[in-house]
C-alpha cells in the first residue's frame, strides 16, 4: 500500500475501509523522501520557508482581551523536555494562531515539527469529548457524577475487600509540577505506594546512577551550557530526531568551539549524520565500551589526577575492572574496532571539557543502572563535571518527566526524593498539616517479607514499578509482598503501548475488576483488550486548558499560562483528583491549604505547598510570583549562560534552576551547573552532596581541598544540621523564629529553611561537601561490570558474563534472570531487536497520531532491517512482513530495507499502536476518537527484562525474527 496523504482527514470507521493508511487523493510520499524533504534542518529548526506566511510577523501582547482582540499567551511546548516557548493567539477563547517565540531563552523561536503543531492538540477533534464506559462492548456515554461515583464505589469496594495496595495509581509525566505533586499526595492519602510515572521506563536508572555517584540525579548542565563544549561524546540518543530542538545547542559547539561530535549508537540516525566520528554499538555493550575508553585513559596517564584526588572516591576500584577491558576484548565484545575505541577517547581527552549525553539508549536494560554509573566515572576520571561545558547532559522524553519525577510520582519515595521512612512520612505529614498517625491508618497494616528478608510496614515499603503492574495482576497472590493482587488500574496520562510484553499487558488489562483511563485521548488502553464492561474513559483537559509550572530537562521551572478554557466536556486533572478525593473520603485533607475555585484547586496555592516541603532539592525558592515575573521577560536572559542582564530578573538563572535554596524572599538564583565550585553556592556554585556518609572503611568521603567559591570551609565537610550549626558557631545567625524552627533539624527537614539560609551565608553548600562515589557499595555491582542481555545473540559470552541470579522478591514481586537466559533463543530468533523515536511522533504516539498535520508524514509502522538480512529472508523493500519476538508476539509491519542498522539487528519505532498482532483494531475506539494513523506497538514483542536496581523495562536488546508476509 502507498503511502498518501488524506484529503478529508477522516479516519476510517466501522464499516469503512479500516486500514490504517489515510485514503488516497494527493502524492505519494515515502519516509526516505520525508526525511530528505524535511523541513528539520541544521540546528534542529525547521525551515523558515516552511511556515505559513502568517506565522512569521511581530507579535503584540495585549494588556486585556476585548471582543475581536487578539491575545498573545505564553506557554510551553507538551512534547520532549527541551521546553520551547510558544505564543499562542487566542481570539474571543478560540485558539487561532501559534507563534515561535523569537526571545525565549532556549529555544530563540525555533519548533520541531511535533512543537509546530500544538494548537491542534488544543481544538483536536480525536480527543475524547466527554466520560464514557464500556458496557456489552459499546462504549456508552455518562455525566462525570456517574463517572466519578460509580468508579469510586467500585474503588471503595476493591479496598474493602483486598485493601488500598489492590488500586494501581499510574501518574503522568504529561501532568504539569502541581498536578504531579497532587497525584502524589492523592495515593499517599488513598493509603499505598503503588503509585508511579512514565520516567520508570525511560530514565530512572539514569535518577539511581547519578544520584548514587554523586548526589543529586538530573541532568547536570544545560543545553544552552553545550555552547561552551568543546567535545560531545552522544551515546544510546538520536537528538535530531527525539529532541530536534536540542541540536541548535550542540551545533553552536561545533560552530564556536569547533567542538568534535562522536555519536555512539547501534544505528546510523540522523544525529550520527552530523557526527565527526560514529562508533556502531553492538546493544547492550555500554559498560565494556566506556571501560574500553577508559582503559585508554589510564594507560596514557589522561586523567585528571588532581581532581581525582580532591573531589572522586574509589577509583582504584575501578582501575581493576578497567584493566580486564583490553582492546581485543572491546571489540570481540562490543563490536567496535580498537583505533574508532581509541581515537573517541583521545578526542575527548585532548578537547576538554566535554560534554556526554545519553538518553534511553543507554537506559532501557537490565544492566541500566551500570551503564548510567560508567558514563558518570568516565567523565570524573576526566574532570569534566562541575564545569561549563561539561557535565552529563540527560535528555529526557516527556515536557514534564524531570518535574513528575521530582515531585515523587514514583513508588519508592515522597516529593522530593524524600524517601519512605518515618522520618520522611513525618516531614510530609507536616508539610500538609496532617495527623501522622491517621494517616499511617490509611495504610494496609500488614507487613510483608522484602527482597532483604526483612518485614517492612506497607507505609515505608516501596510499590510495584509501572513497568511490572502486568505481574501485580497475573502473578500468583502468594508471591506477591502485599496483601492481595492489583484489581483496579487508573491509567492517568500513560500510554500502555510504551511498555513491554504486550501479550501478557492484554491478558492483564482482561483480568482487572476495572480499568480506568484518565487522558485527552482514549490511548491504546481503550482498545488492545478483549473486555466488555469494566472500563472508563475520562476525558482530561491538555496542559493548555490550564496553567502551572513546568521542568525542563535541565531542571528549569517554566510557567505556562491557560491558553484556552476546557474543551468539551474535559476537565483539568487537579479538579478530577479533587472530585475523586472527596468521592473517597478524604477531599478535605487534599486541600486543605490550598484554595478552591469551585472544585478546581488553585494551582499556585498547589505550588506554595511544594516550596514548603522540598528543601532536599530545592524546590522551595521558585514562587509562582518568580516564575510569571521570568516568563514575561523571557528576553532579558543570556543565551549562553542563562543569566538575566539586567530587567526586572536581573542576577537570576532562567527558570531558577533546582537547587533554588531557601525560600524565594531569600532570592537565590537557581544553580545552572550542577557541581560548579568556581561560584559561590549564593550565585548558584556547588559541591557534590556528602550524601553516602562521611567514610567508610576508615577512609574519607568527604572533599579533599576542595571547597566553593567564598566558602568559609576550605575542606569537605558534612550536611548541615543543628548540631554543626552549633558547633561551628554559627547558631546565632538564627533569628529566634528560625531557632525554634531549626531545633533538632537538617538542611531536609526545616520548614523556615533557616539552616539553608545560614550555610549558604557562609558560603557553604546546604548538603555538605563530599566526594563523587565511583563504587556504589548497596547495588549488586558496586563497580559496573558487564552483564549480557537476557536475551543475547552472542551465546559465546555468557559464561563469562552472565546475567543475575533470580530474585524472590524485588519491589513486592519475583523477578526473573538467569532463569531466562540459560535458554538459547538465538537459534530460532537471531536478529537483534531494539527501538527509538521518530520525529515525526511523541511517547505512545495517541495525541501526535490524532493530529492530522503529523499524521500525513509517518502513516506506517516498519521495521528497519540490514540489506543482507532482508535479502536472506527474501523481503523487499516496503514489503509487509511478520517480526516475531522471542516470546512468540507476532507483529505485522512494512519493511525498510536500509545500511542505517547493521546485519543482524533491526530497529522499530514506538509510536504506534491500534494493531495488535496483525489485527486492526479501529472499530473498538470511541466513536470519533481513533487516532489517524494505527500501527502495531513494537512493544508488543519486546520480553521480559528488568534493571537490578530500578525495575526499568530492557527495550534495547531483544531477539526477533522477520520473515515475508
Amino acid at each position: 500500500m502507498k503511502l498518501t496523504k488524506r484529503s478529508d482527514q477522516i479516519p476510517a470507521q466501522p464499516g469503512n475501509d479500516s486500514n490504517s493508511g489515510m485514503a488516497s487523493g494527493r502524492s505519494a510520499i515515502s519516509r526516505r523522501a520525508f526525511l530528505r524533504n524535511s523541513g528539520l534542518m541544521a540546528g534542529g529548526a525547521v525551515l523558515a520557508s516552511s511556515y505559513t506566511p502568517g506565522m512569521i510577523k511581530r507579535v503584540q501582547a495585549a494588556e486585556s482581551a476585548t471582543a475581536g482582540e487578539v491575545q498573545q499567551i505564553k506557554t510551553i511546548c507538551t512534547h520532549c523536555s527541551v521546553g520551547c516557548g510558544i505564543i499562542a493567539e487566542v481570539e474571543n477563547g478560540v485558539w487561532t494562531g501559534q507563534e515561535p517565540a523569537f526571545d525565549h531563552p532556549f529555544s530563540h523561536g525555533a519548533h520541531c515539527a511535533k512543537g509546530a503543531s500544538v494548537r491542534e492538540h488544543g481544538h483536536g477533534e480525536r480527543r475524547l469529548k466527554y466520560p464514557t464506559k464500556l458496557v456489552d462492548g459499546k462504549w456508552k456515554r455518562i455525566s462525570w457524577d456517574e463517572a466519578i461515583n460509580e468508579v469510586g464505589d467500585k474503588m471503595l469496594q476493591i479496598r474493602e475487600s483486598s485493601g488500598p495496595d489492590s488500586v494501581y495509581w499510574l501518574g503522568s509525566a504529561k501532568h504539569n509540577n502541581e498536578q504531579a505533586y497532587l497525584f502524589r499526595k492523592f495515593a499517599a492519602l488513598w493509603g499505598t505506594n503503588n503509585v508511579d510515572h512514565q520516567a520508570r521506563i525511560c530514565h530512572s536508572t539514569t535518577v539511581a546512577g547519578v544520584a548514587n555517584t554523586w548526589g543529586y540525579g538530573a541532568m547536570t548542565n544545560s543545553y544552552n551550557d553545550i555552547h561552551f563544549s568543546r567535545s560531545i561524546l552522544l551515546i544510546g540518543g538520536n537528538p535530531a530526531e527525539a529532541h530536534p530542538v536540542s541540536l541548535q545547542h550542540i551545533f553552536r559547539a561545533k560552530e564556536r568551539n569547533n567542538a568534535p561530535l562522536i555519536v555512539v549508537d547501534p544505528r546510523f540516525t540522523r544525529t550520527a549524520a552530523h557526527a565527526d566520528q560514529y562508533l556502531r554499538l553492538r546493544p547492550g555493550t555500554d559498560v565494556p565500551l566506556i571501560w574500553g575508553m577508559l582503559w585508554h585513559i589510564f594507560q596514557n596517564g589522561w586523567e585528571d589526577k588532581e581532581y581525582i584526588s580532591q573531589r572522586v572516591y574509589g577509583l582504584d576500584e575501578v582501575r581493576k575492572e578497567v584493566a580486564k577491558w583490553t582492546p581485543d576484548e572491546v571489540e570481540r565484545v562490543t563490536g567496535i574496532p580498537e583505533h574508532q575505541v581509541f581515537a573517541a577517547i583521545k578526542t575527548m581527552a585532548d578537547n576538554r571539557p566535554g560534554t556526554l549525553i545519553w538518553c534511553m539508549g543507554g537506559t532501557q536494560h537490565s544492566i541500566g543502572n551500570n551503564n548510567t554509573r560508567a558514563y558518570c566515572i568516565l567523565q570524573l576520571a576526566l574532570g569534566n563535571v562541575g564545569v561549563a561545558g561539561g557535565g552529563t547532559n540527560i535528555f529526557r522524553g516527556h515536557d514534564n518527566v524531570q518535574g513528575a519525577t521530582d515531585l515523587g510520582v514514583l513508588m519508592d519515595t515522597l516529593p522530593g526524593y524524600y524517601g519512605l521512612s518515618e522520618g520522611a512520612w513525618k516531614h510530609w505529614a507536616g508539610v500538609w498539616d496532617l495527623d501522622f498517625e491517621w494517616l499511617k491508618g490509611r495504610f494496609d497494616d500488614g507487613t510483608y517479607a522484602q527482597g532483604n528478608g526483612k518485614e517492612v510496614s506497607q507505609m515505608n515499603a516501596a510499590g510495584i514499578p509501572v513497568s511490572r503492574w502486568i505481574d501485580g495482576v497475573l502473578e500468583d497472590k502468594a508471591n506477591i509482598a502485599q496483601k492481595d493482587n492489583v484489581k483496579a488500574m487508573v491509567l492517568w496520562g500513560h500510554a500502555p503501548n510504551s511498555q513491554t510484553r504486550g501479550k501478557e499487558m492484554k491478558s492483564a488489562m482482561e483480568k482487572l475488576d476495572m480499568l480506568v483511563i484518565v487522558d485527552p485521548y482514549p490511548t491504546v488502553s481503550a482498545v488492545m483488550h478483549d473486555r466488555t464492561d469494566g472500563v472508563y474513559l475520562l476525558p482530561a483537559s491538555t496542559q493548555f486548558e490550564t496553567s502551572g509550572s513546568v521542568t525542563a530537562s535541565n531542571r528549569s521551572l517554566q510557567w505556562r499560562d491557560k491558553v484556552i478554557e476546557p474543551m468539551f466536556e474535559s476537565l483539568p486533572d487537579q479538579t478530577i483528583m479533587y472530585k475523586f478525593a472527596k468521592k473517597l473520603g478524604f477531599g478535605e485533607q487534599l486541600v486543605k491549604n490550598i484554595q478552591l475555585n469551585g472544585e478546581e484547586p488553585l494551582i499556585e496555592d498547589i505550588t506554595r505547598e511544594y516550596n514548603r516541603g522540598m528543601w532536599t532539592i530545592g524546590y522551595t525558592g521558585q514562587s509562582p510570583e518568580r516564575m510569571k515575573k521570568q516568563q514575561q521577560n523571557w528576553g532579558t536572559f543570556d543565551y549562553d549562560t542563562l543569566l538575566a542582564e539586567g530587567g526586572p530578573c536581573d542576577g537570576e538563572h532562567y527558570g531558577l534552576p533546582w537547587p533554588c535554596w531557601g525560600t524565594a524572599e531569600m532570592g537565590h538564583p537557581g544553580t545552572p551547573n550542577l557541581y560548579d565550585t568556581s561560584k559561590t553556592v549564593a550565585e548558584g556554585g556547588l559541591t557534590f552532596r556528602a550524601r553516602f556518609g562521611v567514610e567508610r572503611n576508615g577512609e574519607s568521603l568527604l572533599a579533599n581541598g576542595s571547597y566553593s567559591k567564598g566558602s568559609e570551609i576550605k575542606d569537605g565537610y558534612p550536611e548541615f544540621t543543628d548540631e554543626l550549626l552549633q558547633k561551628l558557631g554559627w547558631w546565632n545567625d538564627l533569628t529566634q523564629e528560625e531557632q525554634k524552627q531549626a531545633e533538632g533539624k537538617n538542611w531536609k527537614t526545616d520548614l523556615y529553611g533557616g539552616i539553608q539560609r545560614v550555610a549558604i551565608k557562609h558560603g557553604c553548600s546546604p548538603f555538605g561537601n563530599a566526594k563523587a562515589r565511583t563504587v556504589v557499595w548497596t547495588f549488586p555491582d558496586p563497580v559496573p561490570i558487564h552483564r549480557e542481555p537476557l536475551y543475547t545473540s552472542r551465546r559465546d559470552l555468557v559464561e563469562k558474563y552472565p546475567t543475575y541470579e533470580d530474585r524472590k522478591s524485588f519491589f513486592r514481586l519475583p523477578t526473573r534472570y538467569a532463569s531466562i537466559q540459560a535458554k538459547d533463543y538465538s537459534k530460532d530468533y537471531p536478529l537483534i531487536l531494539t527501538s527509538g523515536r521518530l520525529v515525526e511522533y511523541e511517547g505512545g504516539g495517541d495525541e501526535t497520531r490524532s493530529n492530522p498535520w503529523l499524521a500525513e508524514l509517518q502513516q506506517e509502522m516498519f521495521v528497519e532491517i540490514n540489506p543482507r538480512d532482508a535479502n536472506n529472508a527474501g523481503i523487499k523493500d516496503g514489503d509487509d512482513v511478520w517480526l516475531e519476538g522471542a516470546e512468540g508476539a507476532r507483529l505485522k509491519v512494512k519493511a525498510q530495507v536500509t545500511r542505517r542498522v547493521a546485519s543482524g539487528v533491526a530497529f522499530m519505532p514506538f509510536h504506534f499502536g491500534g494493531h495488535f498482532e496483525g489485527k486492526d483494531l479501529r472499530s473498538k475506539y470511541p466513536e470519533g476518537a481513533d487516532p489517524y494513523v494505527l500501527g502495531e506497538a513494537c512493544n508488543t514483542a519486546m520480553t521480559y527484562g528488568y534493571d537490578s536496581v530500578t525495575q526499568m523495562q530492557e527495550t534495547k536488546c531483544s531477539l526477533c525474527k522477520i520473515s515475508k508476509a
